[in-house]
């Protein structure tokens, strides 16, 4: 992978519940012939990654996994969050506290391999960072009041302040009059593809659910409330179609089919 440092190290693990509230039984779905977990994990193997690992709480997923060669580490069923599963792996897999973990979401199987290879030197980059992720720049008008978009606001070196379903930053001058793009400052979505320290997965559990995190419904909300740091680099490609919904799924049909 060109422009990355060789001597770079790090693993990925893929949380995959089966209980998906508008697709169940979401990981194992069909694509072009192989079930999605299958597609996210070769688009994972395709990184600089050292290990890739699949996480689960479900034995069909487990067996599927292991059928098409993958290394599982099965997880408690009561996680709230992809966070929370992967402090979980971290510990059962005695990882070293410098280890690198990138947390590569089971619906994702139009990831490029090169945003998580992104991600990970981006965590080597900083080290006073506990958190790495990415971000985009918001093109259109229905983004910027569409809640299911995350939008984030960093500080001058790419440091987060805060993470919204809100339009964030509020332009006041401009949102009290219309409900557009504004022409002059940029707004940002944040992309949902996380690096770890594994000092900080380990901790994890200790950090307390704030309000903010549970009104806006973003676990990355606890991190900041705690102090943590997070970093973010711009997106160098289009992280490509995730699913979601049923129409999401059809479109990724098309796209791989």
């Amino acid at each position: 992978m060109k422009g990355y440092n060789d001597k770079m190290t790090f693993k990925i693990v893929i949380p995959a519940r089966y209980a998906s509230t508008r697709l169940p039984g979401k990981p194992l779905l069909d694509i072009a012939g192989k079930p999605m977990i299958q597609h996210v994990y070769d688009r994972a193997k395709e990184s600089l990654a050292t290990e890739v690992i699949i996480a689960t709480d479900d034995k069909r997923i487990e067996q599927v996994a292991k059928n098409f060669g993958a290394n599982v580490c099965m997880t408690r069923s009561d996680h709230p969050s992809g966070t929370d599963r992967l402090a979980e792996v971290a510990k059962l897999m005695h990882f070293a506290d410098d280890d690198i973990i990138i947390n590569v979401q089971g619906d994702e199987p139009c990831l490029p391999a090169s945003l998580i290879n992104q991600v990970a030197d981006d965590m080597q980059q900083h080290q006073d960072a506990d958190i790495t992720s990415l971000y985009s720049q918001i093109d259109q008008e229905k983004h910027i009041f569409d809640p299911n978009v995350v939008k984030v606001i960093m500080d001058k070196q790419g440091y987060a302040l805060y993470f919204s379903r809100a339009p964030i930053p509020w332009m006041r001058d401009h949102f009290d009059q219309q409900s557009t793009l504004p022409p002059d400052l940029p707004h940002y979505r944040h992309l949902g593809l996380y690096g770890y320290r594994a000092s900080f997965l380990n901790h994890y559990a200790e950090l307390s659910p704030c309000v903010l995190e549970q009104e806006e419904s973003l676990e990355q909300l606890r991190a900041l409330y705690h102090g943590k740091r997070i970093h973010l680099t711009a997106a160098k490609v289009n992280p490509g179609h995730g699913v979601d919904t049923q129409q999401d799924l059809d479109e990724v049909r098309q796209l791989i089919g």
